[in-house]
């Protein structure tokens, strides 16, 4: 349907409704970070909070609406864990909230594939009446080539179609590629594996990285509690302020929960004194 061009001139548009931070509703975006680093906890307690449940991440209030996370590639047993390590940082009122909001359907063996017109029309499905679909991961729910572009333009273009009709914002999850983890640029856009269209043609894209051990140094975090501390941030967002990054530290069973980090101050170097003794000195 055309656009009334003169109405657009005239009247005031509706505040963009965001569903993420800087993610507009009814939009395509990614979470991008190596594997192990926590990217499915992250997207579970993004899931929970949008369908009722606390702001661990403390990332700020997220309008609320149902949910669907389609994990296809972490066992039952595994998203059990994570759900009952989340659920003790809930109260019962919320566990309740999430419960009826957020739909959790494991996919792993069933080779989801969007391409495929009746897996296409499955996911359509779920995302009706939908405020956020989450995709665990992009790799699962394809079979073709990554690194070209026609390709992925086109599964692109398939969640696009999804998100279009039922006005369900859609976020992917995906891996770094080995360049970015080897020069420590996990928080730059073109951190994402694959073809350049799976950055270019969606709308938002955030990260989770590793602390490097330059970081930890810099914030006074032991070599031993490095691993514990990921870097989260929005690389890509076409249609909001820039977020601030911010620190998580990983609790039990993964939960991701906000750090406090500061730089610290070099001390500046002292000059040693030397201490003349005489026959008398007591040692």
């Amino acid at each position: 349907m055309a656009l009334d061009l003169l109405t657009a001139f005239n009247e005031l548009p509706p505040p963009i409704d965001y569903v993420l931070p800087n993610m507009a509703m009814g939009t395509i975006g990614a979470i991008v970070s190596p594997g192990g680093v926590g990217k499915s906890m992250l997207a579970l307690q993004l899931a929970a909070q949008v369908a009722g449940g606390a702001d661990l991440l403390g990332i700020g209030d997220l309008a609320n609406g149902l949910v669907a996370y389609l994990p296809a590639e972490d066992p039952i047993a595994a998203i059990h864990h994570r759900l009952h390590a989340l659920g003790g940082y809930l109260s019962p009122t919320q566990k309740q909230m999430v419960a009826q909001g957020l739909l959790i359907e494991p996919l792993i063996g069933k080779c989801p594939d969007i391409m495929a017109s009746a897996w296409f029309e499955s996911i359509r499905k779920v995302a009706e009446g939908r405020r956020l679909l989450i995709l665990d991961t992009l790799r699962r729910f394809h079979i073709e080539e990554e690194n070209a572009s026609g390709p992925m333009a086109k599964v692109i273009g398939r969640m696009e179609a999804i998100a279009a009709e039922t006005d369900c914002s859609i976020v992917f999850l995906h891996h770094s590629n080995k360049g970015s983890m080897m020069m420590g640029g996990g928080d730059h856009q073109q951190a994402s594996r694959g073809s350049s269209v799976l950055v270019d043609n969606i709308r938002w894209q955030a990260y989770l990285a590793s602390m490097t051990p330059t970081e930890a140094e810099k914030l006074g975090v032991e070599s031993k509690q490095r691993k514990h501390f990921v870097r989260f941030g929005v690389s890509k967002a076409n249609y909001g302020d820039p977020f601030s990054e911010c620190w998580f530290r990983r609790y039990d069973g993964g939960v991701l929960k906000p750090a406090i980090l500061e730089r610290q101050k070099r001390r500046p170097a002292t000059k040693l004194k030397t201490v003349v003794g005489t026959s008398d000195d007591n040692w």
